[in-house]
């Protein structure tokens, strides 16, 4: 990525950290989201916006972990191994069934290039939208920030840290699977979410 790509982002995203972080460290969150997903793209169109979003979800854990962000809302972290099918159906119904009370964050061991277009459709059925989400690895100020580490399948990859609650879903990789098969998954997920929506103690919207 250009420098000038580099200072549009962090033009964007600094004035809301301006109090919290110096823009030297803004700036440096922003050229390790690019590094990180330029790597695994193969399509680059919507890089800096991905990276952006990238980027925002960092700094807001960064303030976090040190205490310098209010946000009383619980935390959730989805992890599977390429962050493109379960942990993204888990992360879109977990956002539209909390209704934004849970903060949440998903991402993989071994990022895909793109998300799973089978598991967009099939939540596109029941009224969710991920065309927007991407692929991105797992990082320690997401980690360091969340209440609950939901894992779908990555194994010893996953992250440990002390003082979390980890939680291990059992699910059929999707990747590669017909409509028919995701679908099976994407509802065993929402009952799922839907049990961890009730321990965090929210009160659920419908579908």
């Amino acid at each position: 990525m250009t420098t000038d790509v580099i200072r549009q982002i962090t033009d964007r995203i600094a004035p809301e950290y301006e109090q919290i972080f110096p823009r030297e460290t803004t700036e440096r969150i922003v050229v390790e989201s690019l590094n990180t997903l330029t790597e695994q793209a193969t399509v680059t169109a919507w890089l800096p916006t991905f990276a952006e979003r990238f980027a925002r979800d960092r700094l807001r854990a960064l303030a976090k972990n040190e205490h310098l962000f209010d946000d009383e809302r619980p935390a959730v972290l989805f992890l599977c191994v390429h962050n493109a099918g379960r942990s993204q159906m888990a992360a879109g119904l977990l956002r539209h069934l909390s209704g934004g009370a849970i903060a949440v964050f998903s991402g993989g061991s071994e990022p895909a290039s793109e998300i799973n277009p089978v598991a967009v459709q099939a939540m596109a059925e029941i009224g969710i939208d991920i065309t927007n989400e991407f692929p991105k690895p797992w990082t320690n100020e997401v980690v360091g920030a969340v209440d609950v580490v939901v894992s779908m399948g990555c194994g010893d990859a996953c992250p440990v840290l002390p003082g979390k609650r980890y939680v291990d879903w059992e699910l059929e990789d999707p990747a590669g699977k017909p409509i028919d098969v995701v679908r099976r998954v994407r509802d065993e997920i929402g009952k799922r979410v839907g049990d961890l929506i009730a321990v965090l103690g929210v009160e659920p919207r419908s579908v």
